[in-house]
């Protein structure tokens, strides 16, 4: 179990901590700024190593205006055998004016036996920027057998708040439920055990957008789409999915996505967040 809050102000032209909050099994480490941009780094630590049957972590993270967040993970998120009941993780996150949040854990592994429900909230604003990169990835299996999981599930709630109220950008479900038996052909994952995803929500967000995205997928071994979501107050929504066998092949071509917006948007050089 679990709880993290954490709010982050602009001061003298960097972003900061104006309050944070924890109890259980999550922290994070002190803040860390890895350019000259004025961006804050956070590394959200679970010391108990991993999620359990029955667990519940809730993370309420908050960017006010013009502030700027890199948020990730000490290490991957592991999810053990659930008996009883799954494991469960609950975030919201808030976006004002002009903020700008980079979400970026490393992967989520599910072992043999494990159920799981992630539900995140997001509410914006017309002039927030997001981003959001998440890989999944099957744990080992004593018997060497893959999606030995039960089930996965992850939920992503996008709403965009103006003055006259709010309206819902996009409902992203997503429901992985490996069958028994033999899972490698066609009609499950194509085939593929590793899912990795990209969110991004931000004025900027256009078709040509997502063509450039989908020209990077021709030098990555995956299978890829992308769509975006409708306008709501001038600010749209992409979602990339993409399908490999590799943690890295898909970490890659997220980190080649995001290189391209850090470029193009804030004038930034790509980051790397190898914890070891």
């Amino acid at each position: 179990m679990g709880e993290l809050a954490l709010r982050i102000g602009q001061r003298a032209g960097r972003s900061v901590a104006t309050h944070q909050f924890h109890q259980g099994a999550l922290r994070v480490l002190r803040p860390h700024y890895l350019d000259d941009s004025g961006q804050v780094c956070y590394v959200v630590v679970n010391p108990g190593g991993a999620y359990l049957g029955a667990d519940l972590f809730v993370l309420d993270i908050d960017v006010e205006a013009g502030a700027d967040l890199l948020l990730t993970t000490q290490s991957a998120t592991k999810i053990y055998r659930t008996p009883g009941s799954f494991a469960e993780q609950r975030m919201s996150l808030r976006l004002r004016e002009g903020a700008r949040l980079e979400l970026m854990p490393d992967q989520l592994i599910a072992y043999r036996e494990a159920r799981y429900r992630q539900n995140t909230h997001i509410t914006v604003r017309p002039t927030s920027s997001l981003v959001m990169a998440e890989v999944i990835t099957p744990g080992w299996s004593p018997d060497g057998a893959s999606f030995r999981y039960e089930e996965l599930r992850l939920r992503n709630e996008i709403r965009v708040e103006t003055d006259d109220g709010g309206q819902l950008l996009a409902l992203d479900n997503l429901l992985i439920r490996p069958p028994a038996g033999d899972v490698t052909g066609l009609g499950f994952m194509e085939g593929f055990s590793h899912l990795g995803s990209l969110v991004v929500v931000d004025a900027r967000v256009d078709q040509a957008l997502a063509n450039e995205f989908h020209a990077l997928t021709v030098d990555h071994q995956a299978h890829t789409g992308i769509s975006l979501t409708r306008t709501v107050a001038g600010t749209t929504g992409l979602v990339l999915r993409s399908l490999s066998n590799s943690t890295g092949e898909l970490n890659r071509l997220l980190g080649d996505c995001t290189a391209l917006l850090r470029e193009r948007w804030h004038g930034q050089a790509p980051l790397n967040l190898r914890k070891y």
